[in-house]
């Protein structure tokens, strides 16, 4: 396995929102990044949502000493060819989150990168034993979950396989704190800590809403003031997208059985494609 003072160059599978939030902080810790994504337009987007990330943060004076979004941009290369990847030190996977997919990239990328090379992967609720067993390497893969958006939130949670190594998982920790992050870690279950505990609360208030309990404004109003949290459940919500809350919350229904079956408002949002912020309308209306 490759120490992290061997990683000079990241590659990023997947430029969407968690992929080119990846790309973006490690370039601006200073590592090369290679951002593949299946289509040319994707890899596009991804950039534009780079550059307008880093514009933000540059007029906030938030970008490190001596750095530019320029300088930073420059050190992100994009791709549609995974044999881009084959000379990266480590591999993030920002891919979709179905398994079969996540298991074909993987299975790909353990015959392209050198067998010293770590296998990351961002799945917010999928198994990493099961995405590892497609590789011929499962004691390197691991989990980097990164939390939206990934420049500005300040976590990251590690998860450990069943096959993972202690040396994988601590070098996981390293990188991610390189990045600037903090980290916590979470054993193999659906969900892990975040996305256990949180789509039960984001369903919950759905929920609420749902049989008039309060209106959107008040339920969101009362959780922030009354608990602390930035968002209330809507709120946050309609800022993860609707569809990926619906995708999570399902997976975790399987899984863990019916304390955690998604809200009936959920699924009809997403059918009628109000899937928040990303479309304009979720259960509030965006610019």
């Amino acid at each position: 396995m490759r120490s992290l003072s061997q990683v000079d160059t990241v590659g990023v599978v997947g430029a969407g929102t968690m992929g080119n939030g990846i790309a973006q902080v490690a370039a601006t810790a200073g590592y090369d990044v290679v951002m593949r994504d299946i289509e040319e337009s994707f890899v596009e987007d991804g950039f534009d949502s780079i550059d307008s990330s880093l514009g933000r943060l540059a007029e906030k004076e938030a970008l490190p000493d001596g750095e530019s979004p320029e300088t930073i941009r420059e050190r992100i290369a994009g791709t549609t060819a995974l044999e881009d990847l084959a000379d990266a030190d480590l591999v993030i996977e920002a891919a979709v989150e179905d398994m079969d997919i996540k298991r074909d990239i993987f299975a790909d990328l353990d015959e392209l990168v050198d067998d010293d090379v770590v296998l990351g992967t961002n799945t917010s609720t999928l198994s990493i034993t099961t995405i590892a067993a497609a590789t011929n390497r499962p004691a390197q893969v691991v989990g980097l979950h990164f939390m939206n958006p990934v420049p500005i939130m300040e976590g990251v949670e590690v998860v450990t396989g069943e096959h993972t190594d202690s040396e994988v998982t601590a070098f996981a920790h390293e990188f991610a704190e390189a990045l600037g992050k903090e980290t916590w870690e979470s054993d193999d279950k659906p969900g892990f800590v975040t996305n256990r505990v949180l789509m039960p609360w984001i369903n919950e208030g759905i929920r609420a809403y749902d049989e008039g309990v309060a209106s959107k404004g008040d339920l969101d109003k009362g959780m922030k003031l009354g608990t602390n949290v930035p968002m209330g459940p809507l709120e946050l919500a309609d800022h993860i997208g609707l569809d990926i809350c619906l995708d999570a919350s399902q997976t975790l229904h399987e899984e863990l059985g019916d304390r955690y079956k998604p809200a009936y408002l959920l699924k009809r949002k997403v059918d009628a494609g109000k899937l928040g912020k990303k479309t304009g309308e979720g259960f509030y209306e965006y610019d």
